[in-house]
């Protein structure tokens, strides 16, 4: 599976995103998707996820209410719509992709078999 993420830029906040990722080789379907970020000097960090088994989504509590993750399996794009930003939502988001991830260890980079290249997100003050 190859993705490709686009949509970061350069925002004030309070501002809007609106980050797409573009899946090739196979579908999304039945597939476990989601989103990590990672700021300059910090580890990579959980975003959002969305189970195939369920179905179901997950938030980090740091963007519960802000951030919506969805997805469209017609167009093998998944996304991430991002309200009310803060500057401390600055970092690199990357999309990630695995056949099978255990609601135990979502929330963990390695349990994700497949990673997009980054987008970057720069929320101003």
């Amino acid at each position: 599976v190859q993705l490709q993420a686009s949509g970061g830029g350069l925002v004030q906040a309070g501002g809007s995103l609106r980050l797409s990722c573009a899946a090739s080789g196979r579908t999304y379907s039945g597939y476990d998707a989601g989103w990590f970020r990672q700021a300059p000097g910090k580890e990579r960090e959980f975003v959002a996820v969305t189970l195939w088994s369920g179905p179901a989504t997950y938030y980090a509590d740091s963007v519960q209410g802000r951030f919506t993750l969805s997805r469209d399996n017609a167009k093998n794009t998944l996304y991430l719509q991002m309200d009310s930003l803060k500057p401390e939502d600055t970092a690199v988001y990357f999309c990630v992709v695995d056949p099978a991830v255990s609601r135990h260890t979502m929330r963990l980079p390695r349990s994700y078999k497949f990673w997009g290249q980054g987008t970057q997100v720069t929320v101003s003050s």
